[in-house]
């Protein structure tokens, strides 16, 4: 892809990203269990949403992003649990699990991944959110990640 990244392809690879660690929180199988099943094509189908997708490999997602997305969630999520934690009204264990990846994911972009700007990370999952998590999901994600960004990001 050369040095500019697509954001289509950034944006297929959060949303491979997503179902895996929405995968991952389902089945607690290994990660590299789950990430071989998307690389593979046989991903984790949660009913109508996932039909007509882009094949994980295809040249229009960034794999490699998308790799970094699921370990770096995986591997941090008891930390980036606490970074939500303030910014939640309700209790971690009490969120729904979309949600719950959803923010990690967005969490992670915040904290681990500076080269994205943080209004990118927030529409990023705003968008994710209409299309995967319930219906006003998207509001709960956004007043989370608006919350959240003075605090991780320096220049938020």
């Amino acid at each position: 892809m050369g040095a500019s990244v697509k954001p289509a392809a950034r944006r297929n690879a959060r949303q491979f990203a997503l179902q895996a660690i929405y995968s991952w929180q389902i089945t607690k199988e290994n990660v590299a269990t789950i990430e071989e099943q998307f690389l593979s094509g046989g991903k984790y189908d949660e009913e109508e949403h996932h039909a007509a997708e882009p094949a994980l490999s295809a040249p229009q997602t960034d794999v490699t992003y998308f790799r970094d997305l699921l370990v770096g969630v995986v591997l941090n999520h008891t930390e980036l649990d606490s970074k939500l934690r303030p910014f939640v009204s309700r209790p971690m264990q009490d969120l729904d699990m979309m949600e719950l990846a959803l923010l990690r994911l967005a969490m992670y972009e915040m904290t681990r991944r500076e080269d994205v700007p943080y209004k990118v990370v927030i529409n990023e999952a705003i968008e994710l959110a209409k299309v995967f998590a319930a219906e006003d999901s998207h509001k709960f994600v956004n007043g989370v990640l608006d919350k959240a960004a003075p605090h991780v990001r320096k220049k938020a």
